[in-house]
């Protein structure tokens, strides 16, 4: 049996797991990069429910995980309730934009999001921001290529490189009075060092981690202060091709 099950498109949920780990190194976890499918923020809906669903009906039975982590917003939005019905007995805990949190830190009232399409165009979304930031102005963008960038190419950058990919996207909600910028899709937190350099004080780069972390641990009243636990590497599982993934693996303290 395993604590924790994390799921994601590619390396995005890796800060999730990431910041699990350093909160309770007694957890056994198993990360899923489901680059088979990836990107999920260009498919419909009908279409990330199915694919997400197949992959877990392969992976949850092999590794009988106490709870599962949707570290990705776009899954979540779109098919975390369509997981929980079929998936009846295991808790699923959720990855959703930080809106709330954004409100909070906010002076200009203008908080931006970033995230795919698919999550941008959600009436989850709206519902949320209705909810958490009635009076705030929510802009909104969508950025695919640099999820493509982050996935592909950022993890073997230099640091000047991920800067420059990160600019478009911090530009965009400056010139609009953001100062609170969401990290509304997962891999985006793999540069939210970048993010934040480039967009300076001008604005807070926000995102789910600590949220996300503090649920998943309630709801398997999980022992962070377990004793004479022998911690190990967090096995890596790539649904497919492997080869790009080597760095991943070396940052994060995984094993494929």
């Amino acid at each position: 049996m395993t604590d924790f099950l994390f799921v994601d498109s590619g390396t995005g949920g890796l800060p999730y797991l990431e910041h699990l780990k350093k909160v309770c190194p007694a957890a056994s976890c198993v990360y899923i990069a489901d680059n088979k499918n990836f990107p999920y923020g260009t498919k419909s809906h009908a279409q990330i429910v199915e694919c997400i669903t197949g992959t877990l009906e392969k992976y949850i039975p092999l590794y009988e995980p106490r709870a599962v982590v949707v570290a990705c917003n776009t899954i979540s939005v779109n098919a975390l309730e369509d997981l929980r019905a079929h998936f009846k007995d295991l808790p699923f805990v959720g990855t959703v934009p930080a809106i709330k949190v954004a409100a909070s830190l906010t002076k200009t009232r203008r908080i931006g999001l970033l995230a795919t399409k698919a999550t941008v165009e959600n009436p989850y979304v709206t519902a949320l921001k209705e909810k958490f930031a009635s009076d705030c102005e929510l802009i909104l963008r969508d950025d695919t290529d640099l999820i493509d960038y982050i996935e592909k190419k950022s993890f073997t950058a230099a640091e000047n490189e991920n800067d420059k990919a990160c600019l478009p996207a911090v530009n965009f909600f400056l010139e609009k009075q953001v100062d609170a910028i969401i990290l509304g899709c997962t891999h985006f937190l793999n540069l939210k060092e970048n993010f934040q350099r480039v967009a300076k004080d001008k604005a807070v780069i926000v995102d789910s981690r600590e949220g996300v972390v503090k649920r998943a641990l309630s709801v398997v009243n999980m022992n962070c202060k377990a004793e004479n636990f022998s911690e190990t590497p967090s096995r890596l599982i790539i649904t497919g091709d492997k080869k790009d993934y080597v760095e991943v693996c070396k940052r994060y303290n995984l094993v494929l």
